[in-house]
């Protein structure tokens, strides 16, 4: 069985691999957003990187808040693994 430590960081890893994801998808513009998956795919994104972009707006078209996130993700991943053996 698995446990908690285990759950929060496969999960908190799925969430970065979806914004890496979400981002390589970004730079094809023939992609339609609202079309399924590409708006599921954005509606579960999108709202974990708006907070990070309120606090870095992009920079002459360079939008660095899904690095950010997937930082911010990255550490806490360490943290779950470091206190819940």
């Amino acid at each position: 069985m698995l446990d908690i430590g285990a759950m929060l960081t496969g999960l908190l890893q799925l969430i970065s691999m979806l914004i890496v994801v979400w981002c390589l998808l970004s730079w094809f513009p023939n992609i339609n957003w609202h079309d399924q998956p590409f708006k599921a795919l954005d509606q579960a994104v999108r709202p974990m990187v708006m907070p990070f972009r309120r606090l870095i707006p992009p920079i002459s078209g360079l939008d660095l808040s899904p690095m950010l996130a997937i930082f911010v993700l990255q550490m806490l991943t360490t943290l779950v693994r470091h206190l819940i053996p």
